[in-house]
């Protein structure tokens, strides 16, 4: 039996990207725009596999943050095949109120690496700074105020 797949153009894709990114800043729901056995990386937290575990991650990090909004004019795209990624900005709130905001604070300055085909995310792995708050600078000499 072959596999059906349906072709893609890269805009297709860019938009998946795109939604995936507009839902987490309004807080919908992003899992239906997941493989079922997407292959998902966020930092300190590791690779997982499966939507299951995806929603296991964001339940995790819900602990952390309350709020984030993507900065969409100023993204950079680069893709090839399936692969689309998205580098970007973004600002927001931590459950216990503290904010962030690129260029202002230490986080907000991301990459997402993703990968889609049948106009789902199969591989999504996400890189930046998951300390949000600014909380753990005391290790980093460079963050020393002179």
């Amino acid at each position: 039996m072959a596999v059906a797949t349906q072709a893609m153009t890269d805009e297709q894709r860019k938009s998946v990207a795109l939604e995936y990114l507009k839902r987490l800043d309004r807080g919908d729901d992003i899992f239906d725009l997941f493989a079922d056995d997407v292959q998902f990386f966020f930092p300190k937290y590791g690779v997982v596999d499966g939507v299951e575990a995806v929603k296991s991650v964001f339940a995790s990090t819900a602990a952390i943050i309350a709020a984030v909004r993507h900065d969409y004019a100023y993204f950079n795209y680069v893709q090839q095949g399936d692969m689309v990624v998205v580098e970007g900005t973004s600002s927001g709130r931590t459950t216990n109120g503290r904010e962030w905001r690129a260029g202002v604070t230490h986080a907000g300055r991301w990459c997402d690496v993703f990968e889609i085909r049948d106009f789902k995310i199969q591989r999504l792995f996400i890189y930046l700074d998951p300390d949000y708050g600014d909380e753990d600078t005391a290790r980093y000499p460079w963050l020393t105020k002179k």
